[in-house]
């Protein structure tokens, strides 16, 4: 595979994560940090991975490196763009530790395996003479992964949009053969439950502002818990379909980075494209999707009710995942806003204005 040229900053490769996203299992690190900005001094296990490190663990599966690594711009893993020297461009991806277990990431991988084997554009894993895909160097499980270039699309473009929806489309079609046994289950409750634990366990509010988080969030649990889904809706999905995950040019695009794929309904994957202000462009963007994503399987109109529930969801977690994930020298640099009191008085703000849409849900269809 010749080098394309394009730099580093004009692509997305697999196992990245460019948006702020609401990643919040397993972190075995402090869930508590110092206000204002102030961060954990503390060692955390990323800090061992220098580049030569990474350089010799993807040497250590028969490459050979000419060049130093660039880091992407990851912040649940850590995530390499480095070519070898026959030329070929690889993503290499070293999982958070004691994030998922071994058989969670396998499953992620044969998902991948089973994808392009059908042909839907993406990027799955390498192997090894003998099938492996998920390689362990001085304490950190890995991957690799060939680089897809490209950029995000334009959710303004009604063409991008049904390019989109097929793409989903393919991936859903081959989702709904048969169902993850490891991966994770999207369960409102239990995220709703463990991102407020999380949040009220650490000391970033003040007194006043606990009162009012804990508050919203008693109000937000009958409402999660009415419009929560059956299990007969549950298919394997993406799970984090935004722009910076889809890459491609104007007639075709890939899906990158299954790191968070789990068991959703077939909205998860979609509501994200669906960034109209009014409900005009609401109803082209979603038209366009649905045409595009129908030509490979359908689509149940009464899912677009649960698009509140999701995004509320997303909200809460993502402010729970900067909190624990605090350790991590990474987050006080990228998300210093989190640790301000202002923060949590807007983010309290917009769950009461969730609470409000989700006593009223948009009906889209």
């Amino acid at each position: 595979m010749p080098i394309d040229p394009v730099s580093p900053d004009d692509s997305q490769s697999s196992g990245t994560s460019r948006e702020l996203d609401a990643r919040s299992n397993g972190n075995t690190w402090s869930t508590t940090s110092a206000p204002e900005g102030h961060g954990d001094t503390r060692f955390h296990p990323f800090d061992a991975l220098a580049p030569d490190r990474v350089v010799a663990a993807v040497e250590s599966l028969g490459f050979w490196l000419p060049g130093e690594p660039f880091a992407l711009n990851s912040y649940e893993n850590r995530v390499y763009h480095l070519a070898d020297d026959d030329r070929r461009r690889w993503v290499a991806k070293f999982y958070r530790p004691e994030r998922w277990s071994r058989a969670q990431i396998l499953e992620e991988h044969a998902f991948l395996a089973e994808l392009d084997e059908a042909g839907v554009p993406g990027a799955p894993a390498w192997a090894n003479e003998a099938g492996e895909t998920l390689h362990r160097f001085e304490g950190f499980d890995f991957a690799l992964f060939p680089h897809v270039v490209g950029r995000a699309p334009e959710l303004e473009s009604a063409e991008h949009l049904y390019q989109l929806g097929e793409l989903i489309g393919r991936v859903h079609a081959v989702g709904r053969k048969s169902a993850f046994r490891e991966r994770e289950t999207l369960s409102p409750l239990r995220i709703l439950e463990e991102s407020c634990a999380s949040v009220l366990a650490s000391d970033w509010l003040s007194e006043r502002q606990r009162d009012s988080y804990q508050g919203v969030i008693e109000a937000l649990r009958p409402l999660v818990a009415e419009q929560s889904w059956p299990e007969s809706a549950l298919i394997r999905t993406h799970g984090d379909c935004h722009i910076g995950n889809m890459l491609g040019r104007d007639d075709s695009f890939a899906l990158v980075d299954f790191d968070d794929c789990l068991s959703a309904p077939a909205v998860q994957d979609l509501w994200m494209l669906l960034t109209g202000q009014s409900d005009p462009e609401l109803h082209m963007q979603l038209s366009e999707v649905l045409e595009g994503y129908e030509q490979h399987c359908e689509f149940n109109r009464s899912e677009l009710k649960w698009i509140e529930t999701l995004r509320t969801l997303r909200m809460v977690r993502h402010s729970a995942w900067v909190v624990r994930r605090w350790s991590d020298p990474a987050f006080p640099q990228a998300f210093s806003h989190v640790a301000s009191l202002g923060y949590w008085d807007d983010h309290i703000r917009s769950l009461e204005q969730q609470r409000v849409a989700l006593s009223a849900p948009r009906w889209l269809a």
